[in-house]
């Protein structure tokens, strides 16, 4: 399925996992366009990342977002594309954690449609973990 052309700029995904040493990546984060006055409800970036926190990782407890699992998050109206990743290409759960982003973000107003891209590049490694998700895990 082919995606319209828009006039907003998008950020991809991060392509490259970084150096020793470098900074953490922080997930991608597209901007909604702006609002037409008689549009549906705009979905917010902040409800989508909040509801991404609902989607738990079984065996660490923690939520994705905090995990640093979700790469790149990209909104065009009602449309939300969500690209993220699992701490090891041979974790089972894939197919239950996108049924969950679908179901969670879905469940905000003004989503339209929900798309899940899993990705293993950049590899998942702890350093993208949040300071708070570090510390539970003893990091």
């Amino acid at each position: 399925m082919s995606e319209p052309a828009t006039n907003h700029d998008t950020v991809p995904p991060a392509a490259a996992s970084p150096a020793a040493g470098s900074p953490v990546m922080e997930p991608t984060i597209a901007p909604s366009p702006a609002p037409d006055s008689d549009a549906s409800p705009t979905v917010e970036m902040e409800d989508v990342m909040d509801a991404l926190s609902n989607v738990i990782d079984p065996e660490l407890g923690l939520d994705f977002v905090e995990l640093g699992l979700v790469y790149g998050v990209e909104v065009n109206a009602g449309d939300v594309h969500i690209t993220f990743t699992l701490t090891t290409p041979a974790c089972p759960i894939g197919p239950q954690v996108t049924e969950q982003m679908e179901e969670f973000v879905g469940e905000l107003e003004g989503v339209t449609s929900v798309a899940c891209e899993m990705v293993f590049i950049p590899p998942w490694s702890p350093e993208r973990m949040s300071e708070d998700a570090k510390f539970a895990l003893g990091f």
